[in-house]
């Protein structure tokens, strides 16, 4: 599996940890999901998604932005990182899950055209993020249960 966010906001860019906002859900949710709770070192959370079959990277490799908003990105900017040659060497990948629209909005418009039809399951699940306010962290952490449910079934 691999969880795909848009690019990184500027404190997990400051501190070169995915998902470093302190009210960012993701890492409470990865708790919840995989034992990669946000009380861990880093490491250690990154170690608990790899042995449940998880990977984290971004659809973008860079893009211009002021702050963090995704919706601040500027689209001419966007640069996509090479998913087709990573899912290439990384054959074992079925399925791809998007925190937030504007992951899988880039990853539909930069990096779908480059692959094969149909290769991949591919899921967009509500934004961790604290700006995605309009679900609660229980909603969240129920459309995130889809990720338990597609490492159940492999």
């Amino acid at each position: 599996m691999l969880i795909l966010g848009s690019m990184p906001g500027i404190e997990s860019l400051r501190t070169q940890q995915y998902y470093a906002h302190p009210r960012n859900a993701f890492w409470r949710i990865m708790g919840e999901l995989t034992g990669a709770a946000p009380g861990l070192p880093y490491a250690d959370r990154i170690r608990h998604l790899r042995l449940a079959g998880i990977a984290l990277w971004d659809v973008l490799a860079t893009c211009t932005r002021s702050g963090s908003l995704d919706s601040a990105i500027d689209e001419p900017s966007i640069v996509a990182n090479d998913l087709p040659a990573f899912l290439a060497r990384h054959r074992r990948i079925s399925h791809l899950f998007f925190n937030g629209g504007t992951a899988e909005r880039c990853f539909r418009q930069q990096v779908q055209p480059l692959l094969p039809a149909n290769s991949y399951t591919a899921l967009k699940l509500p934004s961790t993020s604290p700006a995605h306010a309009a679900l609660t962290y229980d909603k969240k952490l129920r459309a995130w249960q889809s990720i338990s449910t597609a490492l159940a079934a492999q």
